[in-house]
């Protein structure tokens, strides 16, 4: 009864592998670079690349449940290997099949929800991830200072370990066949909510400065973001959707205990934040 789970370096990645592995049940975390993936005891880690499915011949072996991602290579880009890796999956006798939707249609997805009765399959949407705080520890670190566009915009922003359990439960357990669960934190948060948490946890002021949508532009250009990507932030910072800031409660009607809190992510990284 192993369960593979692609993308296992991953943010959410490897929140699934340690959930699986808490609740005691086989794991095989998927990994271009075994040697680098430092991974706990326990964990059996196998070397594949889910743009090329045959890699993932060997890593099936075994496998009832498997985690898949949408994408590969940088920035999101979408596979377009879906088909053939739902075969190999079939072939190897895969019964349930989880998918991290990657915010919006993809090949993969289509191809997952397009098998019909092959697998028991469950697609996990969610919204922001608390770990994109991350992106401001420098600018905190050094100017205690976060700049960004949009400060008033509303984020119901997820806990990575929550969506880890999402998926561990779903990948596992009966009963989430042909479900779509959206999985959000429980409250919805402005970025003055988000930096006044930080600052209590850090034990420091910071600062929040709003900056133009030109500024923004600028700067995530300076960071080598492509236009694509620095479009789509554009959109769904300044209108984000009604699912992006709306509580779902998908974590606990799935897992049986409340989704963590961004108070709760920011105590856990506070180290991060400090100088």
């Amino acid at each position: 009864m192993t369960n593979l789970v692609t993308g296992a370096t991953g943010t959410v990645g490897r929140q699934v592998v340690a959930e699986l592995l808490r609740r005691g049940l086989p794991v095989r975390a998927l990994t271009r670079d075994p040697a680098t993936a430092d991974f706990p005891a326990g964990v059996e880690v196998v070397r594949g690349d889910l743009t090329e499915p045959e890699s993932l011949a060997a890593a099936l072996e075994g496998v009832t449940g498997l985690h898949l991602i949408t994408f590969g290579g940088p920035y999101f880009t979408p596979l377009e290997s879906g088909p053939r890796i739902l075969e190999l999956a079939r072939e190897a006798g895969v019964r349930r099949i989880t998918v991290l939707h990657g915010g919006g249609p993809t090949p993969l997805e289509d191809a997952v929800r397009g098998s019909g009765g092959t697998f028991a399959w469950t697609v996990v949407m969610p919204v922001e991830f608390m770990a994109n705080a991350l992106e401001w520890a420098d600018g905190i670190r050094t100017d205690d200072r976060v700049r960004e566009p949009f400060t008033g915009r509303l984020s119901a922003m997820v806990h990575e370990a929550d969506i880890g359990a999402v998926v561990a439960v779903t990948l596992t357990e009966d009963g989430h066949a042909g479900q779509e669960y959206v999985v959000t934190g429980p409250e919805a948060l402005t970025l003055k909510d988000k930096t006044e948490a930080l600052a209590a946890a850090r034990g420091r002021e910071i600062r929040l400065e709003e900056l133009t949508e030109e500024e923004a532009v600028a700067q995530w250009r300076e960071g080598g973001m492509p236009q694509d990507v620095i479009d789509f932030l554009l959109e769904v910072y300044g209108n984000t959707p009604l699912a992006g800031r709306t509580v779902s409660g998908s974590v606990e009607k799935v897992t049986g205990r409340p989704a963590r809190t961004f108070t709760q992510w920011a105590e856990e990284h506070a180290d991060a934040f400090r100088v």
